[in-house]
Order: C-alpha cells, then sequence, then structure tokens
C-alpha cells in the first residue's frame, strides 16, 4: 500500500477513534507532503514521502532534546509520541551491523581508499540505504570505515 494512503487512511482511523495525538502529528506530516506537491508542482512517491517522514522525524528528536534541555516533562511526552507515531510509517531501520557491511560493500564497490572518496561512496550507499537509515549515521558509518 502507498504511504500516503496508509497516511490517510491511519488519519480517518484516528478521527474515528479520538486519537487526538495520532490525528494531530499525522496531520502535520500531510501538510509537510502537501506544501511539498504544491511547491514543486508534482504527485510526491513513496521515497519522497519517506524523505518527509525522516525530516518529521528529526525535526521532532530535536525538539525532544531542546524540551528535556529546558526540564519540560509535558513537552517531552508529546515529542515522544508524535515520534513513536511517525515511526509507526518508516521501514525497519538497519542494525550497526547491517549498514557497516552495506557500507563495506560500497567502499569495495567504488574503489574508495580514504576520507577523500567519502563523497563517491555516499553517492553509492544513499539509494539503498534510503528510509531505512538516516544520513547522518550513514556519514559516520563511512567516515569510521574510511579512515581505518
Amino acid at each position: 500500500m502507498e504511504l500516503k494512503t496508509q497516511l490517510n487512511d491511519s488519519l480517518k482511523d484516528a478521527m474515528k477513534t479520538g486519537d487526538e495525538v495520532r490525528k494531530r502529528t499525522i496531520r502535520m506530516v500531510m501538510a509537510a507532503i502537501k506544501q511539498v506537491e504544491v511547491d514543486k508542482r508534482i504527485s510526491v512517491d513513496d521515497a519522497a514521502v519517506l524523505a518527509i517522514l525522516q525530516k518529521d522525524l528529526k525535526s521532532r528528536k530535536e525538539s525532544l532534546e531542546e524540551a528535556q534541555k529546558a526540564g519540560r516533562a509535558d513537552l517531552v511526552a508529546a515529542s515522544e509520541a508524535e515520534i513513536a507515531i511517525i515511526n509507526t510509517f518508516l521501514p525497519k531501520g538497519f542494525s550497526a551491523d547491517e549498514l557497516k557491511a552495506i557500507v563495506q560493500a560500497a567502499i569495495n564497490e567504488t574503489g574508495a581508499t580514504g576520507p577523500a572518496d567519502m563523497g563517491k561512496v555516499m553517492k553509492a550507499i544513499m539509494p539503498k540505504v534510503a528510509g531505512r537509515a538516516p544520513g547522518d549515521q550513514v556519514s559516520a558509518a563511512v567516515k569510521e570505515l574510511l579512515t581505518k
């Protein structure tokens, strides 16, 4: 099932059950999707929806960190709930070992020899891990394996 359809169905379900947090979170994601569609004058595919979900997830995690620093338990709880809801629409991520194996395969495939080749490796990896590993984790794994 297409991700946009899943989001719409989940929104309808949240409205029927009266789940305000889920409804609010999905509406924010749907608004972000609609904004991209209007700005670019396209209909987004699943890959673009995944990218939007990951961007929203990253934003929520940053909000969570700020709320924790400020000692705001109410905002921490709200951010954690939103993160949990967004995670239900994202595919299962890679474990650290799986990610390192993919990175090592890309290093071998591109013939990278050191940190200067990081761009080549990232370009080869990102399409393979799209939606399943955030860019910062991938970058850290590439950097680690290229500096060994």
